[in-house]
């Protein structure tokens, strides 16, 4: 695991929401934690992948947030510098959103980005 080099920023309710699926995944976070990722897909390019694990990866980046571990592949940094996760509540629904300063574009149903 290396130091974080990715400026990530995770809002407060956005922790409070990930805290409760690693306590119903069963993970502690002096176990494992909450891997953010960007993945070639979706119509515009990339997608995003939150995904609770119980272990980091050898050359995850590493960061502290609210209590809890988030772990950044070496591929991933280089497109989530900035990035803010947010969780969100509205009538269309709740879920997690992202705002990405080096996302050139997004496709019209918001699941994947350009950059």
């Amino acid at each position: 695991m290396q130091t974080p080099e990715v400026a990530l920023v995770i809002t407060p309710e956005a922790a409070v929401e990930v805290k409760k699926f690693m306590e119903a995944e069963g993970v502690t976070p002096e176990q494992g934690g909450l891997r953010v990722a960007v993945m070639p897909g979706g119509c515009s390019g990339f997608k995003y992948s939150l995904v609770i694990e119980d272990k980091s990866a050898e050359d995850d980046l590493m960061l502290d947030q609210d209590g809890f571990k988030v772990f950044v592949d070496p591929f991933s940094s280089q497109y989530l510098q900035g990035t803010v996760i947010d969780y969100v509540t509205s009538m269309q629904g709740s879920g997690f959103t992202f705002k990405n300063p080096n996302s050139t574009g997004g496709c019209g149903c918001g699941s994947s980005f350009s950059a």
